[in-house]
C-alpha cells in the first residue's frame, strides 16, 4: 500500500438519487435495489418513512456517478411505483482505493485496500472469504485469519 499511503486528499462528486413509495411489497423493493446496483449505483438503501396522510412508506436512495444518473433513473422508474426522483449533486471525500489478491493454504481471495487522510484498511473480500468458509467447511471467521496471514 505504499502509494496509497502517500495519498492525504482525494475528493470527487456523487449524484445522490431519492424517491419515495408506499406501494411496493419489501421483495419488489429487494429486486429494485439489485437492478440499481447492477446497473450504475454506487450504493443504494431504503429508509422506512412516515408519507402524508400518515402512510408508512420507504424512501429508496441511490447514489452514482453523473454519467449513469440517466439510466439509474430510467431504473428507478421501471422498477419502482414512484411518481418522481429528486436529485443532489454531491462533493464526497474519498479513500484511495485498489484491489489486491492474497493466496493461502485454503485458497484464493481478493482484498480490498484504502488509504489517505492518514488511514489505510485492508479487507478480505466477504465473497471470496464466505466460500472458501463453505469449501473448506470452516466459520467465516477462521476463513479470514487463515487468509490474513
Amino acid at each position: 500500500m505504499d502509494t496509497l499511503d502517500k495519498t492525504t486528499e482525494q475528493t470527487g462528486s456523487v449524484i445522490a438519487l431519492a424517491c419515495n413509495v408506499d406501494d411496493m411489497t419489501g421483495e419488489e423493493m429487494g429486486f429494485a435495489l439489485e437492478r440499481l446496483l447492477e446497473g450504475g449505483a454506487l450504493d443504494a438503501w431504503l429508509t422506512p418513512i412516515v408519507m402524508k396522510k400518515s402512510r408508512l412508506g420507504t424512501k429508496i436512495e441511490v447514489l452514482c456517478k453523473a454519467e449513469h444518473r440517466a439510466a439509474v433513473v430510467a431504473l428507478l422508474f421501471k422498477h419502482t411505483t414512484t411518481l418522481g426522483v429528486r436529485e443532489c449533486e454531491m462533493k464526497r471525500y474519498e479513500l484511495i482505493r485498489r484491489e489486491d489478491v492474497v493466496s493461502s493454504e485454503i485458497g484464493t481471495a481478493r482484498v480490498k485496500e484504502s488509504a489517505g487522510y492518514g488511514i489505510t484498511r485492508r479487507k478480505i473480500e466477504f465473497d471470496d472469504a464466505a466460500q472458501i468458509a463453505r469449501e473448506q467447511g470452516i466459520s467465516l471467521a477462521e476463513a479470514r485469519k487463515r487468509l490474513e496471514k
